[in-house]
Order: structure tokens, then sequence, then C-alpha cells
């Protein structure tokens, strides 16, 4: 059986004492849980923060972004050792949001996938498809296409460490969200394009999350899926309710 994981994207909020704030708020509420990996995936600067906060406890921490060399002339981006080095287990990769800003293609993907594979983090590889995309009804071959293109070049070995994320950009911050069958039809492909490339054992071994405005009221029906692994979980992180996704089994209130 694969454990759930539950990722909490912070993004762009909390200073490094607001954050520290939060993390342990959340600690005191409850966030750890008996059935699912917990991961806080938080600026970069807040790391060595949270990292202390968290320090103790089966809470992980992660980054939002790695650049794909390990140094250089590349201003105000971060290496896999840097990300490391503060103790950061999990980086987000190839997020819709980083995608849409900054500039992230498949391809550039595929290039910090590697390089974070080579500096020891798990990978958390985000993938999905936009509204005007659904409705022309290529989800699946987009979806497809975006992983084996981030995958281009991996070997086995690094596949079965990594999580990926089906995030629809549709649902992301919206307050939409897929249906339970919608985002399972989805995982489950990304499931059989893992195994075309690499056999079933990996894609029984791969863990793939959910991402879209998860809330407390739709988390059971969604992790309950075959081929949903837990969630990577936006706005909803942020506040003591988090509680309640990451123990969606026996949620308070």
């Amino acid at each position: 059986m694969r454990k759930k994981i539950i990722a909490g994207n912070w993004k762009m909020n909390a200073n490094p004492t607001e954050a520290t704030a939060l993390a342990k708020r959340l600690i005191e509420a409850g966030v750890e849980s008996d059935y699912a990996d917990v991961v806080f995936c938080v600026p970069a600067i807040d790391i060595p923060a949270v990292v202390g906060a968290v320090k103790g406890t089966g809470v992980a921490v992660g980054g939002q972004n790695v650049h794909f060399k390990p140094s250089g002339a590349y201003t105000g981006e971060i290496s896999a050792d840097m990300l490391t080095d503060a103790g950061a287990r999990y980086v987000i990769i190839g997020h819709s949001e980083r995608r849409q800003y900054f500039g992230e293609t498949d391809e550039t993907v595929n290039l910090r996938l590697a390089a974070a594979l080579a500096g020891g983090l798990i990978p958390i590889v985000c993938v999905g498809e936009s509204l005007g995309q659904r409705e022309r009804g290529v989800t699946i071959e987009l979806v497809r296409s975006q992983v084996k293109t981030a995958f281009g070049g991996v070997s086995a070995e690094d596949a079965a460490k990594t999580i990926i994320a089906y995030e629809p950009i549709w649902a992301i911050g919206t307050g939409r969200v897929a249906t339970a069958e919608q985002a399972q039809d989805v995982c489950a492909a990304i499931r059989t394009v893992i195994g075309e490339l690499y056999g079933s054992g990996v894609a029984d071994s791969v863990r793939v999350q959910y991402g879209g405005s998860v809330a407390r009221d739709n988390a059971a029906e969604l992790f309950g899926q075959p081929d949903i692994d837990g969630g990577l979980v936006g706005g909803a992180s942020l506040k003591e309710d988090f509680v309640n996704i990451t123990n969606y089994k026996a949620r308070k209130g």
C-alpha cells in the first residue's frame, strides 16, 4: 500500500517569524497524521525557521522551486544543495504558477527534476490542464505529454522516488474542484504513463497527488480514490483547519 502524502504549499506567504508561529500552531493543533506523510513547502527564506519549528515531529519541510544548475550566475535562484543544507527534504517543481508567471516549461521541469534528484531531494512534479484545454477534451493527452517530457532521461530507480501532483489549473485557488471521478481518471492516466515508461512496479510505487481547492469537506472522498495518494494543498494549508485535511479519516468538527 502506498502511504498518502499531504503537502501544504504556502506559496509566497509568511516571513520567517510568521512561518515559525504558523508551523508551531499547526503542530499543536495535531497536523501530524498516522496515515499520511505531512510536508510544509515554504518560501526558501522560511526553510531554516520552519525546520527548527518542526524538529522532533514527523512533519517534513520542502521548497517551492529549484534551479537546474548546482551553482553559477543565476541571480535570485536556489540550488538543490542550498535547499538540502537548509533542511529541506522535498521540492515542488513545475507548479502552474511557475509556468504562468515565470516561463516554466515542460523542458525546464525536466532539468529541474534531474537536479533535484541528483541533489537528494524528493521532487513533487506538477502537471495539469487549463479550463480551455479541459473543455477541448485534451486533458489526458496533455498530461501524458507533460509527464513524458518531465521524466525524460530519468532512471526507473529515480522515478520511483518521485511524487507527481495533478493540479487542474482551473481549480487552483478558485474554489472550484475536480470531482473525485475527474481527479481519479487523470491520476490513473498518470500512473498508466509511468507504467509505460518504467513498468508496473514503478507505477505501483509512485505516489500521485491531487491539488486544486482541496478542503476538509472533499479530502476524504478525493484521497479515497484508488490512484490518488494524497494532496498538494494551497491556501487551506495556511490555516489550522489543515489538520482536518491531513487527518481526513477522523477530521475534527
